[in-house]
């Protein structure tokens, strides 16, 4: 079983960075595929990114690719999303979340793959 917390949300002006982390329990970290959602207020959650469990295949929604960046250090047992060039449609409740898998290049972008999830971190961007 895997535990997850994010960390690194905040409120923020429009163009500005920042860094989510999602720091896992377990130690099998590395067997699992990571990705990022996000859900804003009225709206379902959705897809940001998604990595898997080697680091060596990665994934983006079309509205963040180019901006934001997923990274992971299995020596840590967390996973990154760096954020940049921030809009005020970003504004979301991020979470992350956990999948286990053998393949060392999968991971998956559907929500209802992922086993685990974190409580999510609030971000908001300014106009």
């Amino acid at each position: 079983q895997v535990q997850l917390v994010e960390s690194g949300g905040g409120l923020v002006q429009t163009g500005a960075s920042l860094r989510l982390s999602c720091a896992a329990s377990g130690r099998t970290f590395r067997m699992y595929a990571m990705g990022w959602f996000r859900q804003a207020p009225g709206k379902e959650r959705e897809f940001v990114a998604a990595i898997s469990w080697s680091g060596g295949s990665t994934d983006y929604a079309d509205s963040v690719k180019g901006r934001f960046t997923i990274s992971r250090d299995n020596a840590k047992n967390t996973v990154y999303l760096q954020m940049n060039s921030l809009k005020p449609e970003d504004t979301a409740v991020y979470s992350c979340a956990a999948e286990r898998t053998f393949s060392s290049m999968r991971y998956f972008t559907q929500a209802s793959e992922y086993d685990y999830w974190g409580q999510g971190t609030q971000v908001t961007v300014s106009s």
